[in-house]
């Protein structure tokens, strides 16, 4: 009772009377080490339960999982290993009681290899420019590596040294400049208010935040998710993301991918697998999110899976559970993307990554080799920011970026277009965004090991396009472009840099087929337009032949559209032969770049 009263000392000094007078008495050491645990004191409890064990191995078998649950807390994997062993040889237990000691077997299988096989490791503070005496966490990044998001849990009052009741959430930002972080600001108001703000993302371009506002008058639930864009490097005011996203439950620690199409969050909503889940949502053309579906049972257990990230390589996803075999409490793992619906077996990211504390909140840049959590362990005092290198095996695949801005060519206004970064081996479309509507500034993510046709649209204007070859993985620079798009009128032309031929002859290779299309839809989508396609080669070879090769692409390019449905009445081919060079024939470079395919308006 005295326990219960949480009277923990007075309890213990009656039990040490007990054990005093007959210290072969089996319950008082396993009550003694119950009374530890309340009171937060497991290395006590621990030699409790043992005493106990000690004097009487078959007189309460749940003492086994109680000790082993302790020590593996404790990081005592050995001795973990060893209780929840002998405790799984009962054959009487409960069936979800037999589920945890199984687990908790595989987490001291896992954990015993892991201490003797450590990963490389190296985690540095962010320093005093990040860091404070107060917590700081849920780190967010944008995709360029120059803005830092954080939130940091801060004092309401400061005259209060206490910190009962007396701490709220906000966030803060800080940009890289000249090799090092500008001291950290408050992001301000409207999205940081006196109540707490906490787990944000920002999208790759940085221009979209989407965070957990809990208790708000506008809310579904306790903790909802909402949405705040960057305009005129001002935030505006955050809109709750609405009943599809957001549930009587709670909806927390969101991630959004590079292209700002998929939202992953955790939620405790009905129809997951149990505890915290990790859920996804997609966005439409029109702004509406859709109805989250679950990642199912091969991210998700009935355990806890919280802090999901998915990395700019849109196949990687890092997150922290308590239900995959690991090193105690929250662990980190990642699981790569197979398609829409699976995802693979999680693999724990090692020890000392993990340990017996909670690891969570963990994100990689786009490149891929650095990783920024939050971490207790290391240092006194609060939650700091941490970075360290990612060892190989645990990297996503590296990604380089692409920025700049959209712009009408005559008149510099700048625009709002439609992006599609498509492989070219396989025809999908890896990224699908939008250049800002009030700057047309853009950042898109470009993964490594693959050729990309971009494609840039906005009715009224013909299409812009361009091509990147990422196999080298040679590509630490990202890319900056400018975009000039130039409005549908007689005499404007289109380098259309995705068509391709093999060598020395005019039969177009399957890649084509991505711009083709795109052609072919663009003359749909404008059917008054009568076009001319031009083909044109370098100065290798002679003359004549040169004359002759132009001529026959440009025609098989006529061919293509009008097996897809273009009236051949729209169309004229033309060579152009080795003329009217784009760049002097002095290096490959610029052969390649005079070795194209044009197409240009001759009636509107």
């Amino acid at each position: 009772d005295k326990a219960n009263l949480a009277h923990y000392d007075e309890a213990i000094l009656l039990l040490d009377q007990v054990i005093k007078e007959d210290n072969q008495f089996v319950e008082a050491y396993l009550l003694k080490g119950e009374v530890h645990i309340d009171n937060k004191q497991e290395k006590e409890a621990i030699e409790c339960f043992k005493k106990g064990i000690t004097i009487n191995p078959e007189f309460f078998p749940p003492v086994y999982t109680n000790l082993a649950n302790l020590e593996f807390n404790n990081g005592i994997y050995q001795d973990a290993l060893l209780h929840v062993t002998k405790y799984l040889s009962y054959t009487n237990l409960q069936p979800t009681s037999r589920i945890a000691g199984e687990l908790l077997l595989k987490s001291c299988q896992f954990a015993v290899e892991a201490v003797k096989h450590p990963v490389p490791f190296e985690p540095k503070n962010m320093g005093p420019a990040i860091n404070t005496k107060y917590d700081e966490y849920w780190p967010t990044l944008s995709a360029d590596e120059q803005t830092l998001i954080f939130t940091e849990l801060l004092p309401i009052n400061t005259n209060n040294p206490s910190p009962s009741h007396n701490r709220q959430e906000d966030f803060y930002f800080s940009t890289y400049e000249n090799g090092e972080w500008t001291t950290a600001r408050p992001v301000g108001p409207p999205i940081n208010t006196p109540k707490n703000e906490g787990a944000q993302t920002i999208s790759s371009d940085g221009k979209i935040m989407i965070f957990t506002g809990c208790n708000r008058n506008d809310g579904y639930g306790n903790c909802d998710l909402y949405a705040s864009r960057l305009v005129d490097n001002q935030w505006t005011v955050p809109v709750n993301m609405g009943k599809a996203i957001n549930t009587a439950a709670k909806e927390t620690q969101p991630s959004i991918s590079a292209d700002g199409k998929v939202l992953y969050f955790s939620s405790t909503r009905p129809g997951g697998k149990g505890g915290l889940d990790i859920w996804k949502s997609s966005v439409s053309d029109d702004g509406q999110w859709s109805e989250p579906i679950n990642l199912g049972d091969s991210i998700n257990t009935p355990y806890d899976e919280q802090s999901p990230f998915i990395h700019p390589d849109n196949q990687t996803l890092y997150f922290s559970s308590t239900g995959w075999p690991g090193m105690g409490r929250f662990d980190l793992f990642l699981s790569h993307k197979i398609d829409d619906k699976n995802w693979t077996s999680p693999k724990n990211l090692g020890y000392p990554i993990n340990t017996n504390f909670s690891e969570e909140g963990l994100i990689v840049n786009a490149k891929g080799n650095t990783a920024y959590y939050s971490s207790t362990r290391l240092e006194e005092g609060g939650r700091d920011l941490y970075s360290f290198e990612l060892y190989q095996a645990i990297r996503p695949t590296m990604v380089s970026y692409m920025k700049g801005k959209v712009f009408d060519a005559e008149t510099q206004k700048r625009l709002r277009a439609h992006f599609e970064l498509i492989d070219l081996s396989t025809s999908k479309t890896v990224m699908d965004a939008w250049s800002d509507e009030y700057d047309g500034s853009f950042l898109i993510c470009i993964p490594s090991g693959k050729d990309y046709a971009l494609n840039v649209n906005k009715r009224g204007y013909l299409f812009y396009s361009d091509n990147f070859t990422m196999k080298d993985g040679n590509f630490n620079k990202p890319y900056n472009i400018d975009v000039p798009l130039q409005q549908i009128k007689v005499g404007e032309k289109v380098v259309m840099r995705n068509i391709f031929f093999d060598y020395n002859s005019y039969a177009l290779k399957s890649e084509s087929r991505i711009e083709l299309n795109k052609l072919v839809s663009f003359l749909k989508d404008n059917p008054t337009l009568a076009i001319e396609i031009g083909g044109y080669t370098d100065n290798i070879g002679k003359a004549d032949y040169n004359q002759t090769l132009s001529e026959n692409r440009a025609k098989a390019v006529v061919d293509f559209l009008t097996t897809n449905g273009i009236e051949i009445a729209r169309m004229v081919s033309k060579g152009y032969g080795q003329s009217l060079p784009i760049a002097p024939n002095t290096t490959e470079e610029n052969r390649a770049k005079n070795r194209r395919t044009e197409f240009k308006v001759i009636n509107k």
